[in-house]
């Protein structure tokens, strides 16, 4: 069984078995899915037959071949299908430029991982942000920063494109006196939230943070048993540590991990040796 804990991203190729296949879509790519294993050492890249492994091929809705899956920790995160090298090249930067793993993040608990991966932008949504620093701002590590527009409240969906527990928030803040305060976070909401029905509304958890929270990790417990099959979900920030005019975000993630795993001993590795990760 190939270890999958220490590699950022996994690429599977299901195919008609390279390379004897007599499918000539898996023969034109099998030079560049082995000259890609060498050029992104960082990936873990293996290979499936659906012949042989018919099984694993029904699980994952293989319906031509080849179709790459991609993983990390076990859980699949996307799919590409066809022989175009550049586009499966592309797919392969897309993740490894995305994965917060790329960065190992110390102040992770072992066992969780940033969710960052499975979030879904197109069903995000931030109410308030600013024009010049909007949402997506608060969604990458850099100097950047999503800030609130008429006032200090903000308050911000975030979905996911599987179902997740969460484990802590992750909440980073350069101008302490602008960063949140009183937050309040609400889980699978059947319908798009507003800042009245945010104020009124009972919370699956309600914080109300310091500055001490900002310091070193900017993580945020929150409680596990209370967040284990979420979909999406929605945090009002209501106030900022210093009552500043608008509120500063430089960094927002959760912690933890999807509900399902995926077992890789399905798979075949293309290159090094059995229990190796890249």
């Amino acid at each position: 069984m190939i270890s999958t804990h220490c590699f950022s991203v996994c690429v599977c190729v299901l195919s008609d078995g390279f390379p004897l296949s007599s499918c000539r879509p898996c023969v034109r790519i099998a030079p560049a899915f082995n000259m890609l294993s060498n050029k992104y050492p960082q990936v873990v890249f293996l290979e499936v037959d659906v012949h042989v492994c018919q099984a694993t091929a029904a699980a994952n809705n293989i319906s031509a071949t080849p179709t790459f899956l991609f993983f990390r920790n076990k859980v699949r995160l996307d799919q590409y299908q066809g022989a175009d090298a550049s586009g499966l090249e592309e797919k392969i930067k897309q993740h490894v430029e995305n994965d917060p793993g790329s960065n190992e993040d110390s102040d992770i608990p072992k066992g969780y991982m940033d969710l960052m991966p499975f979030v879904t932008k197109a069903g995000c949504e931030c109410l308030n942000e600013s024009d010049d620093c909007g949402f997506d701002s608060c969604l990458i590590k850099d100097s950047s920063y999503l800030e609130s527009d008429c006032d200090e409240q903000l308050l911000i969906t975030i979905a996911f494109n599987q179902p997740v527990k969460l484990f802590s928030m992750k909440l980073l803040a350069a101008e302490l006196a602008q960063a949140p305060k009183s937050v309040k976070i609400f889980i699978n909401l059947p319908r798009s939230m507003g800042f009245d029905d945010a104020e009124r509304s009972e919370a699956t958890q309600a914080l109300d943070l310091s500055e001490e929270d900002y310091k070193d990790d900017g993580l945020v417990p929150l409680r596990y048993v209370k967040f284990q099959n979420v979909n999406s979900v929605t945090i009002f920030i209501k106030s900022n540590q210093g009552d500043e005019e608008t509120t500063k975000v430089n960094y927002l993630t959760f912690i933890g991990t999807p509900v399902q795993a995926t077992n890789m001993s399905d798979f075949k590795r293309v290159v090094g040796k059995k229990g190796e990760s890249h």
